[in-house]
């Protein structure tokens, strides 16, 4: 599903624009719908039925959300992908009124932030899949870094260059891994915290974008949303930092009570083993 979201950011982003400039932006609705409905017929042609399985119900779902790391991750979604769409979204004047490319050029510097992007999301999986906090951690803090040196260096147009590549791989290197931490901590309720998710990251969306406007507009110029940007990626990476120490403090906790059960059981003599085992059974 991840690697579908990344090429469309490849082909999609780019042709929009590219689609929108040749023919005025209604052009680019009108395409979207039409590969809305498209996608909605093969949906309905090809995806299998399947029976619903079995559920909890929603009180078993939601006992989920009793995790505080459930939390901790959903708040680690909204601040570091916030940080870097909050710079994407006004990416385009940044290019042209900062960089000084030309309007021609913007679907062309997208695809290649598309590419970082798709490169990203890939790498970010695989790492992920052996560690996935450190994975988190790491892109966040290169997101960080990318961010504050693109702001430093928008007006150089190499720079700018190599900061669309970085700013499309570090970001997107973090969604497998915010995914599968919060199924993680969500065993018993994994559609529900699956969807929060999701929602998660189009609220960081609309944050990253509303404070990028407000930075705009308060007059500090089109590098400031990426300046605000880095800091609510700051943010998510305090957080980040926070929730991984946790875990890692009750992951200790209880790999010292499994140790220390077969060690007293051992020296223990009848009466010390049973009393060891009921310790253990508690």
């Amino acid at each position: 599903m991840f690697t579908g979201l990344t090429a469309a950011n490849v082909l999609g982003v780019p042709f929009g624009t590219m689609l929108g400039q040749a023919a005025g932006w209604r052009s680019t609705f009108w395409a979207i719908t039409v590969i809305g409905v498209l996608a909605l017929v093969g949906i309905l042609a090809l995806v299998p039925k399947t029976g619903a399985g079995q559920a909890g119900g929603l009180r078993g779902e939601l006992r989920a959300f009793r995790s505080g790391q459930v939390w901790l991750s959903i708040l680690v979604t909204i601040l570091g992908y916030g940080g870097m769409f909050g710079a994407f979204t006004y990416i385009a004047f940044t290019l042209t009124e900062v960089t000084g490319f030309s309007a021609s050029t913007v679907p062309w510097l997208l695809i290649l932030f598309g590419v970082g992007l798709f490169i990203g999301n890939t790498a970010g999986g695989k790492a992920a899949d052996r560690n996935v906090d450190r994975t988190l951690l790491v892109a966040l803090s290169a997101l960080v870094v990318v961010l504050v040196v693109f702001a430093l260096t928008s007006g150089n147009q190499p720079m700018t260059i190599a900061s669309m590549v970085l700013l499309g791989g570090f970001g997107f290197a973090t969604v497998p891994g915010l995914q599968m931490r919060v199924m993680k901590y969500a065993t018993t309720a994994p559609t529900l915290a699956s969807g929060a998710n999701i929602g998660a990251f189009n609220v960081g969306n609309a944050l990253g974008a509303w404070l990028g406007g407000v930075t705009i507009t308060a007059g500090l110029g089109y590098t400031s949303p990426i300046w605000a940007g880095a800091g609510i990626t700051l943010l998510g990476l305090a957080v980040m930092g926070v929730a991984a120490g946790a875990a890692k403090r009750h992951e200790s906790r209880e790999g010292s009570g499994r140790d220390g059960v077969p060690a007293a059981a051992g020296v223990a003599g009848a009466d010390g083993g049973r009393e060891s085992a009921e310790l253990q059974r508690a």
